[in-house]
């Protein structure tokens, strides 16, 4: 009868034990993002950093192919309403899938007076056809008003209405190309597991961003269209093997899911902060774009160093 009971009391820990496992990697899942997160008791050392992913590049462009960028299907999950997109990396504050769409589209900028133009005496009033042209008129057809009678008796006089001027057109809006979208920037956490004795790339999340370089991005700065978590790009990659697809220029028979490119590590990147005080980029901390990529490939190297030391003590 004791050895019944030892029995059953053994199997109701196994059980809770378990579940309480499972239960601690669901809420770290859910709550950071991370697709394989790995326990607090197991993670001997972690370190914050985020990449830089130029998708023009040859190692990325197997992500960026034609038809098939990652950027674009990203957007199209965002527009279906299969992939919730936040508004920075600490995945607190959500987006609404026409608030991603503002931040992936560009106003184009109406035609100013030239500096000529401007020495002439013209100003912007002069613009649109709405001004006066001389002939009495605001709508500038050189006619005039139409003259509006009196209703008074024995008036004899008309008065003229001047007509407003029409408003002006709001610029159109125009959507980035998904070839456009080359820049992400990826969090990661770099952990060792001292349970399997290896260091792990747990990625936290993939910002989209719309780069500086382009020409229609009048603010000259990188601007963050929307932070995805990736256990969510995941799934989405997962659920879309047709369009998330990682292309094989060497075997066509040999393409890969854009989840398992992540999950292989199959793209270059650099990077562009390692987690300090002050939450500052390295070309901040060092002066200069310049030194910041100096420092990003030293910030590498001694990443590297330390796993190496960790085998060698």
């Amino acid at each position: 009868m004791n050895k019944i009971l030892s029995l059953a009391a053994l199997a109701a820990g196994l059980t809770l034990s378990v579940a309480a496992s499972a239960q601690e990697q669901a809420t770290t899942a859910s709550s950071n993002g991370s697709y394989r997160p790995i326990p607090n008791s197991d993670i001997m050392f972690s370190k914050t950093i985020w990449r830089a992913v130029d998708l023009r590049e040859k190692q990325n462009k197997p992500m960026f192919a034609e038809g098939k960028e990652i950027s674009r299907v990203i957007l199209d999950a965002v527009k279906r309403g299969e992939l919730q997109a936040y508004a920075n990396d600490s995945l607190t504050r959500t987006l609404t899938p026409a608030q991603v769409q503002a931040n992936a589209s560009y106003v184009e900028e109406t035609q100013g007076l030239t500096d000529a133009e401007k020495a002439a005496g013209f100003t912007d009033a002069d613009l649109g056809g709405g001004s006066d042209d001389g002939w009495g008129s605001a709508s500038g057809d050189g006619w005039g008003a139409p003259a509006k009678k009196s209703t008074k008796k024995g008036a004899k006089t008309t008065k003229k209405v001047a007509a407003a001027p029409p408003k002006p057109a709001a610029p159109p809006s125009y959507e980035y190309r998904p070839k456009d979208l080359y820049q992400m920037e990826l969090r990661e956490d770099m952990i060792f597991d001292k349970k399997r004795s290896r260091m792990y790339h747990d990625i936290k999340s993939i910002t989209l961003v719309v780069p500086s370089t382009l020409p229609s991005n009048a603010s000259g700065i990188e601007k963050p269209i929307g932070t995805f978590k990736y256990s969510d790009l995941v799934r989405v990659f997962r659920n879309n093997p047709a369009s998330a697809i990682w292309f094989n220029p060497q075997n066509d028979a040999q393409h890969k899911n854009l989840a398992d490119a992540f999950e292989l590590w199959l793209f270059n990147s650099y990077i562009v902060r390692v987690s300090n005080p002050n939450n500052a980029r390295l070309d901040e901390i060092y002066g200069g774009q310049q030194q910041g990529i100096l420092a990003s490939q030293q910030a590498a190297a001694d990443l590297i160093e330390y796993e190496y030391n960790l085998w060698s003590f």
